[in-house]
């Protein structure tokens, strides 16, 4: 009998657990950041890098150190301190130690070989023929301590992994808050006043009080200059808003004061909370979602990591290894006859949304055209050890730890348990 689902993972559009029947092994991740450990999987002969600036070779790659802070605060702390603007291909999260790239969008002879902020660390590693992108990444290796797990032994639990679905983690909806894709959703409505009120005041029994007491004072618009003055220096995107807004500025033009790469996550977890409910669904009617059938849309593999064409499924054409796709709700989005489209249309008529709605014609660089999400999390190469029981893997770019480590940890409550 599965644990029932925690109301976290509800509202995150994660309404069931994935078709494991390994008996949840309780504990905790992340107490400190060193017991969570990514780093990046490259295709290092893919970023054809040169040790002397020169010819062809003008961009600056650096490898990005970093601890107790996400990859976009990262880089907001490097371009203040070192007036450096950096581009990275993937969001780490901040209660981790993480390694990624990091490069410039434009040449750079002088580049230093080293840089540190109080959150990282920056190290030269040579210079690339053009600037870094999102298609270098394959994926990432982690490494995770499970503190005060109920038993240490997990045998057993390597050869079901390949039935998890690729679940969105609660990190991609603002983790103990839960208010990106709300934020997202009201965007897509075009109802940019409730973006606005949503980013300010809304939270959850599971944000802290301290937090709660913050947003309270933000319920009313004529307190918004006091509640600026109060507000800490770590809720950086409210204090850009209010500040947007004190100044007079209309709800558009306020969201605009957060930068974009933030604002485009918000539409972004809108897409995956939908993604999310979708693949609850088909898991919910005893779909197996990580076996291709007649009619789906599939990735053919090219590698480990490497998602390919989208093509039909056809068993008895078919000489490549195929993954159920999933299309993303988006602007371009075509309900099809395959298993997850027909759920995908039928969530959008419950959300009251058209696929056109994603694009925002008020604030064009906030559309999203959607495209297609492995529907299986495809976890590789896992391993795991005792004292202190450890456990290593790895998962393509866009996929969650903490999307495998809820089936092995199944947590009452995963704020609690470090999610």
């Amino acid at each position: 009998m599965q644990p029932t689902v925690p109301k976290i993972d509800l509202m995150a559009g994660i309404e069931c657990y994935c078709c494991t029947d390994f008996p949840g092994i309780g504990g905790s991740i992340k107490q400190d950041s060193t017991s969570f450990r990514v780093s990046e999987l490259v295709d290092e002969s893919s970023l054809g890098v040169s040790k002397e600036f020169g010819g062809a070779h003008r961009y600056p790659l650096y490898l990005l150190e970093k601890e107790g802070v996400d990859s976009n605060h990262a880089l907001f702390e490097i371009e203040r301190e070192h007036r450096v603007r950096l581009r990275v291909m993937g969001i780490k999260d901040a209660k981790a130690v993480t390694s990624q790239y990091a490069g410039t969008e434009g040449a750079w002879q002088g580049a230093p070989k080293e840089l540190r902020t109080k959150h990282t660390r920056l190290t030269l590693q040579g210079f690339t023929k053009r600037p870094l992108g999102r298609k270098l990444l394959a994926g990432n290796e982690f490494s995770i301590i499970i503190q005060n797990p109920l038993r240490d032994n997990i045998s057993g639990f390597e050869r079901q992994v390949q039935k998890i679905a690729n679940f969105y983690g609660l990190q991609r909806f603002g983790s103990e808050r839960l208010v990106t894709h709300l934020v997202g959703r009201a965007i897509v409505k075009k109802d940019f006043a409730k973006a606005v009120e949503l980013l300010l005041s809304y939270t959850t029994e599971y944000d802290t009080d301290s937090s709660r007491e913050m947003r309270r004072r933000c319920l009313d618009p004529s307190g918004y200059r006091q509640a600026l003055k109060e507000m800490p220096r770590g809720m950086d995107i409210e204090r850009q808003l209010l500040s947007a807004l004190v100044a007079g500025k209309e709800p558009i033009a306020a969201l605009r004061a957060v930068p974009i790469q933030i604002r485009r996550l918000f539409v972004q977890a809108y897409q995956a909370y939908i993604f999310n409910r979708c693949v609850s669904r088909a898991i919910g009617q005893g779909e197996d979602i990580a076996s291709p059938k007649q009619g789906d849309l599939c990735f053919e593999m090219e590698g480990p990591f490497t998602f390919g064409r989208i093509k039909k499924y056809d068993p008895s054409s078919s000489n490549v290894q195929s993954v159920p796709a999933v299309r993303m709700a988006g602007y371009t989005f075509q309900p099809g006859k395959g298993r997850f489209e027909e759920m995908t249309k039928e969530l959008l008529a419950q959300e009251g949304v058209a696929a056109k709605d994603f694009y925002v014609k008020e604030m064009q660089e906030l559309s999203q055209q959607g495209g297609f999400r492995q529907a299986p999390l495809w976890c590789r190469d896992f391993v795991w050890k005792k004292n202190p029981l450890t456990v290593s893997f790895k998962l393509p770019k866009g996929s969650y730890a903490t999307t495998l480590l809820r089936e092995l940890i199944k947590p009452e409550n995963p704020v609690k348990a470090g999610f």
